[in-house]
């Protein structure tokens, strides 16, 4: 059965890193090694930490030193996991975990779902459920992710907002796949969306090059049933949708035109197909 390695985000989490690193460590199929950024905690998180280390032997602490709380530093520090995994010559895998400081795994979490990535193979990413809501496309903490496929393709995850989504479009691009398996459970200790104001859901719908018609459309969606993100949230993305103005570089700036065109034609397409139009 393939392996895997997992990267985890933290920032002032005492509260909650400490279950979100047992619940990867005791995996029935248990990762390789475990990295964790922890991005300039000023709470009780490095000590935490520290102790940690010593009673398990495969985790491995990158420290940044405190700069407040920024949310670019996110896919920042996904990258600076993976180049020292990299550099220190780590064991390599067949596939990477994405988790946070707030997520908890059902313990064959992992067995799930590397058991469907080994047979099918045009699979590139994939991730369990965290809630009764149905999604699409895995999002967020849980999702594994192909290494041969995310290496050739990206070899870093681009540090701009969207970064999550690019990597589900190059997939399809690339004549691969992507899929929520139902069966595999996590749960976020803390609530969604809690610290934000969806900024990014809008803004990033801009930078990725959304048809209107696609945009709106999961706005109303959002909207009328409040889920997953409520009214308020749905109203903050489609505004940012609407209003944000791209950068010419760095992290607010839009994606290749080649990354839209093909966005927005597939777009396009499934808008056909629902209304069956040829």
């Amino acid at each position: 059965m393939g392996n895997y390695y997992v990267i985890v985000t933290c920032r002032n989490s005492e509260r909650t890193i400490e279950k979100a690193i047992l619940s990867l460590h005791n995996q029935t199929i248990r990762p390789e090694y475990i990295i964790t950024i922890d991005d300039g905690s000023t709470d009780k998180t490095p000590d935490i930490l520290k102790q940690m280390t010593i009673k398990i032997q495969n985790l491995y602490v990158i420290t940044n030193p405190d700069m407040g709380y920024d949310v670019t530093r996110i896919v920042r520090n996904w990258n600076k996991a993976i180049e020292y995994s990299r550099e220190h010559n780590l064991k390599s895998t067949d596939y990477h975990m994405i988790a946070t400081d707030d997520t908890i795994y059902e313990s064959d979490y992992a067995k799930k779902i590397i058991s469907l990535m080994d047979n099918n193979q045009n699979l590139a990413i994939v991730s369990g459920r965290y809630d009764e809501n149905k999604y699409e496309k895995p999002h967020g903490a849980g999702r594994f992710v192909r290494n041969s496929f995310f290496d050739n393709v990206h070899h870093l995850y681009p540090e701009k907002m969207g970064y999550e989504s690019v990597i589900l479009i190059t997939a399809l691009k690339t004549k691969m796949g992507y899929k929520i398996l139902e069966e595999a459970r996590f749960e976020h200790t803390r609530q969604l969306g809690q610290d934000h104001h969806f900024y990014e859901f809008g803004a990033s719908m801009r930078t990725l090059g959304y048809h209107p018609i696609f945009a709106f459309g999961r706005f109303f969606k959002y909207f009328l049933s409040g889920k997953p993100i409520g009214r308020m949230g749905a109203l903050y993305m489609v505004y940012h949708y609407i209003f944000y103005k791209p950068k010419e570089t760095g992290y607010d700036s839009m994606y290749p035109e080649e990354i839209r065109k093909y966005l927005r034609q597939n777009q396009i397409n499934k808008i056909k197909s629902l209304l069956k139009i040829k």
